[in-house]
């Protein structure tokens, strides 16, 4: 704030300053007592200098013991004097901007759909992970969750499946696939530049297949990762509030995982990513660990509910490659007929996932009927497989109460089996 001339120089060098404050004899409560909003002098303005106190006001002193009528006139002028002289107590201008917080909910709409689950079956990674997909067919994600592939899927936010392609693999933990073919979905875009002091968010899965927003602070000042994401949400976009990308969270665990830049993803994301090779699983592959449970789109009875947890153990005996688990569900026909040699040829890279039980039949007292649809990732060489990598069952399932459970005896092909690339 400008002082006031002091009149060097003149007659009136030996003269009191006027006051900067309202005077001492004013009352507690009519008193400004904050900060800046204490000051009534206004600033000096460009060729009106303040002018020195007349003649007249030399040497005055207030009258003793001035009530509030005799404040409110004085504290008026002060503030019309301090519109004109162009400030004002308590401005904006004297404030630090802040940024506006991010809309989770409208960059979620807007970008969720380029977010996509990616699946595999691998001898060495965690099989499941999150990405982002471009559009040239460019699938970005963690490595961890690919390492040593022998088949990877790609869910898309609506449901579908796509088969993908591994490109390769970087030194700071981002995968590279492709997804062939024509892309009818929305695709991501990389942001132009990053502002280190904006909000930005992660859209990412959970092990349930829940895909959610969470905020992720600012690059200045990050949230700690493992505050908020789920291990499958490795390899979640970094968004700013326009849904541009301006990162990618690698690592292997989240505790350890961090966020790769914007100049990386930009050219991971371009049509010369420079990535390495990534070595082909030659094992008995498996996919992630967690367990998958189906889905119902029958009505919720107890029967019903049965089922569902005969399938979730079922899935989780083939997804674990356990024979003796796989053969706890069977009935006692079904499990004399099998043999692990068969199990092995069948089941011995396969990971089934996205169950629906869409259908249910019967009491349950004795017997029942269930059809259940969900996908299948296998390696290329499997028995059947003719080179494909990802196929979607519907089968139909005779189940039958033996000591007090309802059992597995008969499974049928309800319809062709499709591959995931149909869709």
């Amino acid at each position: 704030m400008a002082e006031r001339s002091t009149g060097e120089g003149s007659a009136d060098n030996d003269l009191p300053k006027p006051p900067r404050r309202i005077p001492a004899w004013a009352t507690a409560d009519e008193q400004v007592t904050k900060g800046a909003r204490t000051s009534i002098e206004p600033r000096a303005v460009a060729g009106h200098p303040p002018s020195s106190p007349s003649g007249a006001q030399r040497g005055r002193r207030p009258l003793p013991g001035p009530g509030p009528l005799a404040i409110i006139p004085l504290v008026i002028i002060v503030l019309v004097v301090g519109v004109g002289a162009g400030w004002l107590l308590g401005s904006k201008d004297d404030e630090t901007p802040v940024d506006q917080p991010l809309d989770t909910t409208a960059v979620l709409k807007a970008s969720g759909p380029s977010v996509v689950r990616v699946l595999a079956s691998t001898c060495a990674g965690s099989g499941e992970a999150t990405g982002v997909l471009f559009d040239n067919g460019r699938v970005l994600t963690a490595a961890s969750a690919i390492r040593q592939p022998v088949s990877v899927a790609v869910v898309t936010a609506d449901g579908r499946i796509r088969r993908a392609t591994v490109n390769g693999t970087s030194t700071d933990g981002v995968a590279v696939l492709n997804l062939p073919g024509r892309l009818d979905t929305s695709t991501a875009v990389v942001a132009p530049s990053v502002d280190a002091g904006a909000p930005r968010a992660i859209i990412g899965y959970d092990q349930a297949g829940k895909q959610s927003i969470q905020d992720a602070g600012t690059t200045r000042q990050p949230r700690a990762l493992a505050e908020f994401l789920d291990p499958a949400s490795l390899g979640a976009p970094v968004l700013d509030r326009n849904g541009q990308v301006t990162g990618l969270v690698t690592g292997n665990t989240v505790a350890a995982g961090k966020v790769i830049g914007l100049d990386d993803l930009r050219r991971y994301a371009g049509s010369a990513p420079g990535v390495a090779a990534e070595p082909t699983g030659t094992c008995s592959a498996r996919g992630p660990r967690s367990a998958v449970q189906p889905s119902l789109s029958v009505p919720v009875t107890a029967l019903a509910t049965e089922i569902q947890r005969l399938f979730a153990s079922y899935l989780k005996a083939l997804n674990q490659h356990d024979f003796l688990a796989m053969q706890d569900t069977y009935s006692r026909e079904l499990a004399a007929d099998s043999t692990k040699e068969a199990f092995d040829k069948s089941h011995g890279t396969s990971y089934a996932f996205g169950p629906v039980i869409s259908e249910i039949g019967g009491t349950g007292e004795t017997r029942a009927t269930a059809r259940m649809t969900f996908a299948v990732l296998f390696s290329s060489q499997s028995a059947g497989a003719k080179g494909a990598t990802c196929a979607r069952l519907d089968l139909r399932y005779k189940l039958v109460r033996e000591q007090g459970r309802l059992r597995i005896d008969v499974a049928t092909n309800v319809s062709s089996n499709q591959s995931c690339d149909s869709d």
